[in-house]
């Protein structure tokens, strides 16, 4: 797969993860300093790694999100909860990982995590109404 290839499987995955809405945003905030990033990201993030047929996409959201409490990346990690709906996981899978994660990356990652996942969830159920 050449760069063009793997930029626009990336892209595809990218936007069926994250949703179009989303990914429209982050394309219209590039500029001079952000762009080569954001393709980068696109190419290898999304379109090399969220590509691999090894796991399936459910999996590679819960390690994900896994790996985002342990880093203490709150926006990431909310990023990904609300990913986590467009590929079929629950809010229950999400409290699995965070209780997993509470074990492995301590409790208090995981009871940030848990007031971060309610944040995303009250937020969807705000975008609804």
């Amino acid at each position: 797969m050449d760069e063009k290839e793997r930029y626009d499987a990336g892209m595809t995955v990218r936007r069926a993860v994250l949703g179009d809405a989303h990914v429209d945003r982050s394309l219209t905030r590039r500029n001079d300093f952000n762009t080569e990033f954001q393709a980068l990201i696109t190419r290898y993030a999304w379109g090399e790694i969220w590509t691999r047929p090894g796991l399936e996409r459910k999996t590679r959201s819960c390690m994900t999100l896994a790996m985002m409490i342990a880093l203490n990346r709150a926006d990431e990690f909310k990023l990904h909860v609300r990913a986590a709906f467009n590929i079929g996981l629950t809010r229950d899978d999400i409290k699995e990982v965070i209780l997993q994660a509470a074990v492995y990356c301590g409790v208090p990652a995981g009871n940030s995590a848990m007031h971060w996942a309610e944040e995303v969830f009250a937020q969807m159920e705000q975008d609804k109404a």
